[in-house]
């Protein structure tokens, strides 16, 4: 398996950006001790533009091109609301574990939007190492006990959040091809800021006074605010770019596992051999199918 200088580099960061989104579940459970899931979803746009309002101007970057107004705001749709406010409601009603089991499937969702919007072909053996890795993290996430805490509401919207993340992943990623990764994201957040302000007002003002206020809630809030809606774009477009939309989604086959080993330090979840045995098993699916790449490019 030989790899071009290109996609060693989309594979870096596609990996990076999955790290970073590792900790948005455990984050986003922390911000719930203290604040509504509503306010949450609509809060994290707000806080990612402080950092890219400032990068934008810093880089004097000109105004978003009327031919790419329509793809931006679906990928806003996606990331900014679609899936912050499913999974925040979703982790309302259930663990983070029983999160990872429904999510499981985006990797593989990622990539057939991808086949379908690109219209690519790939290899049986790309689809054999996705569907076997998405079915050994639901075992996995089975196994951890997360599918026991949950109800049919709380899957459907887990399964919406993953539709809205892939779409947002796909076509984010198509927008790379006029601008930088950091970019697409920063206008993502800039966006969303229209509906992110007063949503964020309004649902502040109708629930703060239920809620007591924790350090480790507000963590959660910074953390999914900077981490998972800003930074964690920047290195998985730029991946998904170098190292292409199909391929670099099933670097996304990890997340879970990090995700887990996250909750159990941040949320002290009790780490299973079940886990440690999934973890291997994850790793060479996703090393089969990135060896596929250039066989099916």
């Amino acid at each position: 398996m030989a790899f071009t200088q290109k996609q060693k580099s989309g594979l870096f960061y596609a990996t990076f950006g999955i790290f970073l989104f590792s900790l948005s579940l455990p984050f986003t459970k922390l911000a719930l001790e203290s604040f509504d899931p509503l306010f949450t979803a609509f809060a994290r746009p707000i806080i990612a533009s402080t950092l890219a309002i400032p990068l934008m101007l810093k880089a004097k970057v000109p105004p978003l091109p009327r031919k790419l107004w329509r793809p931006m705001a679906f990928t806003t749709l996606g990331g900014v609301f679609g899936w912050p406010i499913l999974i925040s409601l979703a982790l309302q009603r259930t663990t983070t574990a029983h999160v990872a089991v429904v999510s499981a499937v985006m990797p593989l969702a990622t990539a057939i939007i991808s086949v379908l919007k690109n219209k690519k072909k790939v290899g049986g053996g790309f689809w054999a190492a996705s569907g076997l890795g998405t079915l050994l993290l639901v075992v996995f996430s089975i196994g951890r006990g997360g599918a026991t805490k949950s109800d049919l509401i709380a899957d459907l919207l887990i399964l919406g959040a993953v539709l809205a993340s892939s779409y947002c992943y796909v076509e984010g990623a198509s927008l790379t091809s006029f601008m930088p990764g950091w970019q697409v994201i920063s206008w993502v957040v800039i966006f969303g800021l229209p509906l992110s302000i007063p949503g964020a007002a309004i649902f502040f003002a109708k629930t703060h006074s239920h809620f007591v206020m924790h350090g480790n809630a507000i963590l959660g809030l910074l953390g999914i605010g900077f981490s998972s809606m800003y930074l964690g774009f920047f290195a998985w477009y730029r991946g998904l770019r170098d190292f292409g939309v199909t391929h670099g989604s099933q670097v996304q086959q990890l997340q879970a596992i990090l995700t887990l080993g996250w909750s159990a330090l941040l949320l002290h979840e009790h780490v299973t051999a079940v886990m440690i045995s999934s973890a291997i098993g994850i790793v060479l699916c996703v090393l089969w199918a990135l060896s596929n790449v250039n066989r099916s490019s």
